[in-house]
């Protein structure tokens, strides 16, 4: 009888750790869900403003042939974005994509007869949509990581986390804040 309280205490602390381990699993595998559901979203848009891009470009052009390198830019911009892998990446294409667009509304600025068209209108109306829906889902995407990342970081799981697959994230961040300090001024 004596030996049967050692073993009930070794069984309870078994089911405890074993309980414990199963949610810590299973909240992990949630959390890596979310922020991957959260980098899809991000991309869909991106491809989304990216898509726009073209049709911006050819409004533009028709009123300003001339500013070739703009247009260039605006495409080279455009192609890092669709080829970005990760955040990191993606983080560094939307740098030259923030001063592309720049640029592009600049050359704008100096067209008042493109600044009147609906089409213009209508293109930049639906650009400034897709970029706020870029910053809510980049929000998304780096609140779930900051939860992830914490989650593999307390203690006790920093000891297991990494042993089980599970890694921490990077967030998606813009490599130069001064270039998108200022967001793109379009005036009319």
């Amino acid at each position: 009888m004596e030996w049967l309280i050692p073993v009930i205490i070794v069984v309870a602390l078994v089911v405890i750790i074993g309980i414990y381990l199963w949610a810590t699993y299973n909240s992990l595998v949630t959390l890596n869900v979310r922020v991957d559901e959260a980098w899809s979203d991000i991309t869909v848009q991106l491809k989304r403003r990216a898509d726009l891009i073209p049709n911006l470009i050819e409004a533009v052009k028709g009123y300003a042939a001339h500013e070739k390198s703009v247009f260039e830019s605006v495409t080279q911009a455009r192609a890092e974005t669709l080829s970005a892998q990760g955040p990191a990446e993606a983080g560094a294409a939307e740098n030259h994509m923030q001063q592309a667009l720049k640029s592009i509304f600049a050359v704008a600025e100096a067209y008042p007869q493109l600044q009147a068209s609906q089409n213009f209108l209508q293109l930049q109306s639906e650009l400034v949509d897709t970029e706020d829906k870029i910053q809510a889902s980049r929000r998304f995407y780096n609140g779930g990581v900051r939860e992830l990342n914490t989650k593999i970081k307390v203690f006790p799981n920093t000891l297991f986390v990494r042993s089980l697959g599970f890694n921490e994230r990077d967030f998606f961040e813009v490599t130069e804040p001064a270039a998108i300090a200022e967001p793109p001024r379009v005036q009319f």
